[in-house]
């Protein structure tokens, strides 16, 4: 199975179409070929790849649904 992940975009380079990604606290380098994004948006991200944007509340619902998950598992 696999899961995409909520995060934040910290900073993004336009020549090489990446950004920074801030996954609560851990931050990594994500393609951003398939959507434009900005500082702050709120994304979710797969296998490297930004996938879509978020709302604000669609990444906190996710971000809860993970922390919940992780306390079953």
């Amino acid at each position: 199975m696999c899961v995409a992940l909520p995060g934040t975009v910290r900073s993004v380079d336009t020549r090489h179409n990446t950004a920074k990604v801030d996954f609560s606290g851990t931050v990594v380098e994500a393609r951003t070929g398939l959507v434009p994004v900005r500082q702050g948006d709120r994304v979710l991200v797969h296998a490297g790849c930004i996938m879509q944007k978020l709302s604000g509340t669609e990444a906190d619902e996710i971000e809860a649904l993970l922390s919940e998950m992780s306390g079953v598992l």
